[in-house]
C-alpha cells in the first residue's frame, strides 16, 4: 500500500480528495449533522481541508488536539483558530469543546478500511480512545480507493466506522 500511495501523482490524490468529500457532503449524516468531529489527515490520506473552509460558521467544526497526556476538541472558526505546531503541523487552537453528547458526526481519513468499517493504525492511540466516548455520534471512514482493502485486522480496542466512504474503482 505504501508503494502505491507514493506512486499517487498529487492530481491524482486532489481529484480523489475532491470526489470523496462530495460524496461525504451529500451522505445523510453529515446533512443532518449540526456538530462534525473531524479528525486531521495526514499527506497520505483524503484532504479534508475543504470541510473547513466550506462549512465553518454552518456546521459547528470540531478538531482534536493532544493536550498532554488527553486529548482534548477545539472548535474551528475559521483559519485564525489554527496555529503552527511541531514539524509546522497546524493544530487547532480555538475554543475548547467538551458536550461530547453534541457530536453527531466524527469523520476518520485513514490510511486503510475494509468493507466492513475496520481501519489500520487504529486501536490505543489518543484518538481511538476518543471515539468510545462518542457511542451516538456516527462515525464515517473516508479514503482513496487503493486505501479499500479486503480485510484490516482487528483487535479488542477497535470501533468500527458506521460507514465507509472512497470513490468508485471507475473513478481511480
Amino acid at each position: 500500500m505504501a508503494t502505491r500511495l507514493r506512486a499517487l501523482s498529487p492530481e491524482q490524490a486532489m481529484q480523489w480528495s475532491a470526489q470523496v468529500i462530495a460524496r461525504l457532503e451529500a451522505h445523510p449524516a453529515f446533512v443532518a449533522a449540526t456538530t462534525v468531529l473531524l479528525y486531521h489527515s495526514l499527506p497520505t490520506e483524503v484532504d479534508t481541508r475543504p470541510l473547513l473552509h466550506r462549512w465553518v460558521g454552518k456546521k459547528r467544526l470540531l478538531l482534536p488536539v493532544v493536550v498532554g497526556d488527553d486529548l482534548e476538541l477545539r472548535l474551528y472558526t475559521g483559519p485564525s483558530s489554527l496555529s503552527k505546531g511541531a514539524y509546522n503541523i497546524l493544530e487547532p487552537i480555538g475554543p475548547a469543546f467538551t458536550d461530547l453528547s453534541m457530536v453527531d458526526l466524527v469523520v476518520v481519513p485513514g490510511v486503510a478500511f475494509d468493507a466492513s468499517g475496520a481501519r489500520l493504525g487504529h486501536g490505543k492511540g489518543y484518538y481511538d480512545r476518543l471515539l468510545p466516548r462518542l457511542p451516538d455520534a456516527c462515525k464515517i471512514g473516508i479514503c482513496y480507493p487503493l486505501q479499500l482493502v479486503d480485510v484490516v485486522p482487528t483487535d479488542p480496542h477497535d470501533i468500527l466506522m458506521d460507514h465507509v466512504l472512497t470513490v468508485p474503482c471507475s473513478m481511480s
